[in-house]
């Protein structure tokens, strides 16, 4: 058999295959829609991330090869995310225009086949899940160079809704602009947390370049886009949208550059056996009151993976305190510290427990 004949017949053997995938998918397709229906009968939200993760893990340990992992989780979340869609399009909201890294992280936790809704500013992602204009929304919470966005810390303050899962995203950032020459290039513009992540580089590649801080890395996209002497730092995706050339890729100080996000929304979701919670507590002005309150995280075996401060309006010098630890509200371990805080603190709000993704 020639090589012209060979190629043939693996083609149609492609061919078959895709026939056989095409047919299972709506198979798959059917058996979700009625699932859906017996959800809307005992009144069960159409998303269900326990669930969905559960197929991911089951996936990547039944995989074989030769596809690798993160494959199998960009194809079967796009799978998922279209029959899912069959049942309810769930309504997400997000930090910025589309291609902003807010964006990507929506898509990469629930799949394309959503109604995505743009939010100029974190606060009225806050405000849109509060009021049930949607059901989830995704928010910044902390990048691993540049630290927490201290903007979505008071904004569970202000506002009473739930963590309901986190999102962990690795940032890679792109000089583009309309311009081919670099030389031409007098503004720079980004998100803060951005500009902080590629500073050395940008001090090192544009010394004499006006750097210009914008909400998201998307608007920053936008903006470059009507300005030749401009340019943005933002995702390779914001470049296409925009019509931008991508002058420098990869112009992040670390390799090592992640951002997590929070996934929020109205409801504390069930325990999984691998969770987090978060709470948000004040105490009183007294020495000693924070070792009291930490101390009991020790004392129960529970792990703290991150604590911050912000400072309470009208109140200088006293602060909230979050705190994220490992472990379920439903956890007996848990459900004790919770007690005892309450006895500690002036004020306690649990922000929610929810699936650990790390």
């Amino acid at each position: 058999m020639n090589r012209e004949e060979h190629l043939r017949l693996l083609r149609e053997n492609i061919d078959s295959l895709d026939e056989q995938i095409l047919y299972l998918l709506n198979k798959r397709a059917e058996v979700v829609i009625e699932i859906g229906k017996i959800k809307s009968e005992i009144y069960m939200e159409s998303y269900d991330q326990v669930r969905e993760q559960e197929i991911f893990d089951s996936l990547k340990t039944k995989n074989s090869g030769p596809l690798p992992e993160s494959a199998i989780d960009h194809i079967f979340c796009e799978i998922i995310s279209a029959c899912r869609s069959l049942v309810k399009k769930n309504k997400i909201a997000y930090l910025g225009p589309p291609a902003s890294y807010s964006h990507l992280a929506c898509v990469e936790n629930f799949g394309n086949s959503i109604e995505a809704i743009s939010k100029e500013n974190i606060d009225e992602v806050f405000e849109a899940i509060e009021k049930g204009e949607v059901e989830f929304g995704v928010v910044p919470i902390e990048n691993s160079i540049e630290g927490v966005v201290n903007r979505t810390l008071d904004m569970f303050i202000e506002y009473d809704v739930k963590i309901c899962g986190e999102i962990f995203l690795k940032i890679s950032h792109c000089l583009i602009s309309l311009s081919v020459n670099p030389n031409e290039i007098r503004n720079i513009y980004s998100h803060p947390q951005a500009l902080g992540q590629c500073r050395k580089w940008l001090k090192k590649n544009y010394p004499k370049a006006q750097f210009i801080e914008t909400f998201s890395t998307a608007k920053a996209a936008e903006i470059a886009s009507k300005e030749k002497e401009s340019a943005a730092i933002a995702s390779p995706i914001a470049a296409k949208l925009y019509g931008l050339k991508i002058l420098n890729s990869h112009i992040e100080d670390s390799a090592h550059n992640y951002t997590r996000f929070f996934l929020i929304g109205l409801k504390t979701q069930n325990r999984t056996g691998k969770d987090k919670t978060s709470i948000l507590f004040s105490i009183r002005h007294v020495p000693g009151s924070l070792y009291k309150v930490l101390k009991n995280f020790s004392e129960n075996g529970i792990n703290l993976t991150k604590i911050e401060s912000r400072p309470i309006k009208g109140r200088p010098w006293e602060y909230f305190f979050f705190i994220d630890f490992e472990g379920h509200i439903e956890d007996p371990e848990v459900n004790k510290l919770l007690l005892e805080l309450k006895e500690q603190v002036i004020f306690l709000k649990i922000l929610g427990s929810y699936p650990r993704r790390q």
